[in-house]
């Protein structure tokens, strides 16, 4: 089933006569199927967060359309845009953007208590995340008590609290330790597996992206190329390699 649909999407920056104007995105086309795990790759400032950003609902295009439920989010209102982030979108960011005055449980239950849910509706969905996350035992600590990757197994908690119907991660590796990272890796595959999640992950690590079933490479806000994953681990990883090399993204 088909979650999202990005039609010649565009994104200039500078229009006024002053500012030379900056095309970040270039008529950019594709779908989301209901359960894919994307990668999105490129060099720094080939256009992939500011992707990330229109896909979120937190910039909006130039020009184009991005079709959800039938409808054209590119035209909805601001408030519009806050009511269709809280249903529709959950967010995992590379510094977890948890509160520090709030426990863990109180940031990942703040979206559906926001949106003033039931409290019971919110503890069943509550109870059964956590338990599948592993932080029920630190429900109750600050976000500075505990380790970043429990920091960042509540950030996931906050994304699928909401039953969102696509999963926006950016860089969500960036800033953990390798041990750490691979374990987040790991999370959002079971995420992906287990609660058939749809995933769009922006980074630019290479062994992050062979977690993900297909990678959708941009290069001066262009779609470049496209890998699929296929039973090889090892030639999808290498094909990553060789796209990035060409367009000059780092690794790590």
């Amino acid at each position: 089933m088909q979650i999202l649909k990005v039609e010649n999407i565009s994104k200039i920056y500078g229009s006024s006569k002053r500012d030379k104007e900056y095309m970040a995105l270039k008529n950019i086309s594709f779908e989301v199927i209901q359960g894919e795990f994307i990668g999105v790759m490129g060099a720094s400032g080939s256009g992939k967060t500011t992707l990330l950003n229109i896909l979120g609902s937190i910039d909006k295009p130039t020009t184009g359309k991005i079709i959800m439920e039938g409808k054209d989010i590119a035209k909805y209102s601001k408030n519009q845009l806050s009511t269709h982030r809280m249903k529709n979108i959950g967010f995992i960011f590379q510094d977890y953007n948890l509160l520090e005055t709030m426990t863990l449980k109180e940031n990942i239950i703040l979206p559906l208590a926001l949106h003033g849910t039931k409290i019971n509706d919110i503890e069943n969905r509550l109870s059964v995340l956590v338990k599948d996350l592993g932080i029920l035992n630190v429900l109750d600590k600050y976000p500075y008590e505990v380790s970043g990757g429990e920091q960042q197994r509540a950030a996931a908690c906050r994304a699928l609290i909401t039953q969102p119907k696509i999963i926006l991660a950016d860089e969500p590796t960036g800033n953990l330790d390798s041990k750490s990272g691979k374990d987040l890796l790991h999370l959002l595959t079971y995420i992906n597996d287990e609660y058939n999640a749809t995933i769009l992950m922006v980074t630019h690590d290479v062994f992050a992206a062979s977690y993900c079933k297909k990678i959708m490479f941009i290069r001066d806000g262009e779609i470049y190329n496209e890998l699929h994953a296929g039973n090889d681990k090892k030639q999808f990883f290498d094909s990553i390699i060789d796209v990035m090399s060409v367009l000059g993204g780092e690794e790590r």
